[in-house]
């Protein structure tokens, strides 16, 4: 790339992902992208709400792209930023939950995943894909409600214990609280009242750290996929967590699965979650909006899992 002009990127670097590990991975991605005659500005955001203001900032100035050093979080801020403009979204996994850079076939080393992004960006090579909206907030992985949203509500209240252990905990108390939930489900128009123990609205595979909860979504065809899972006693939930590590979930009598551009849900006392963030309390309308979101470093967007 001796010789070319550089292009202005913004870097979004979480402080908190992975542990650390985004933080620590900087110097790497900053290198390789001056490396590939890349001009990276750094957005030095402490919050969500100021790494989505500043990377609305650079998409406004005018920044060939954005790229996220992170998890899901950090690229879910980004996406407020990116979505319906056109400029393209880079991922470099470094979070403790990367289900979107797995959708998209990103390479899990930080090196290759820059040189990756970098070789489309100077090459005008991107992906065009869809994205979730509920209202003026935008999502890319999965939507969830019922007993996994639950769960992350409890978890994010607790302030004891620390790390892996709070999310466990939340789960035991759940668990311990387990009920279906009479969700209101609407589908092409038709409502209907459905007990589930939870509903997941995918746009990606993957959610939770690499579970497949949407094995069939595909983020490039304008739908998304429904998994409602149906009444579970504690110890059919537990017996079903194992199949939802290879989504064979999916076979079981408890479980339906749908498809669909718009998903009405409601149920009082219900939030959602998508990219591991709250979205809305119920009740929301969300929409598939077909190419959305634009992409760079990305290999397969087809919801297949990476060999």
């Amino acid at each position: 790339m001796t010789g070319a002009r550089p292009v202005d990127v913004a870097v979004l670097v979480s402080a908190a992902a992975g542990r650390g590990r985004a933080r620590a991975l900087g110097d790497t991605v900053l290198r390789e992208l001056r490396a590939a005659s890349l001009t990276p500005r750094v957005l030095a955001a402490t919050t969500g709400a100021e790494a989505e203001a500043q990377a609305r900032g650079a998409v406004a100035a005018g920044a060939a792209a954005v790229v996220a050093v992170g998890g899901d979080g950090t690229a879910h801020a980004a996406l407020q930023a990116v979505a319906g403009t056109g400029t393209p979204l880079g991922l470099v996994a470094a979070g403790t939950g990367n289900d979107l850079a797995l959708a998209l076939g990103v390479p899990a080393d930080p090196a290759a995943a820059v040189r990756a992004l970098a070789a489309d960006l100077r090459a005008g090579e991107t992906r065009s894909l869809d994205a979730g909206r509920v209202g003026d907030r935008w999502w890319a992985t999965v939507l969830c409600c019922g007993f996994d949203s639950a769960v992350t509500d409890r978890a994010n209240r607790l302030r004891w214990p620390r790390g892996r252990r709070r999310y466990d905990l939340a789960v035991l108390v759940e668990l311990a609280r387990l009920r279906p939930y009479e969700i209101t489900l609407g589908l092409h128009g038709e409502v209907r009242t459905v007990p589930a123990t939870m509903i997941a609205v995918g746009n990606t595979a993957w959610y939770g750290g690499g579970l497949p909860v949407c094995p069939g979504a595909d983020p490039a065809d304008g739908l998304f996929d429904v998994t409602v899972v149906g009444p579970l006693t504690r110890r059919g939930l537990i017996r079903a967590r194992p199949k939802l590590a290879d989504g064979s979930h999916v076979d079981s009598p408890s479980v339906s699965v749908f498809r669909a551009a718009r998903v009405e849900l409601a149920c009082p006392g219900v939030t959602t979650w998508a990219d591991g963030e709250p979205v809305a309390p119920l009740p929301v309308v969300a929409e598939c909006v077909p190419g959305a979101l634009t992409v760079i470093g990305a290999r397969r967007a087809d919801g297949a899992p990476r060999a």
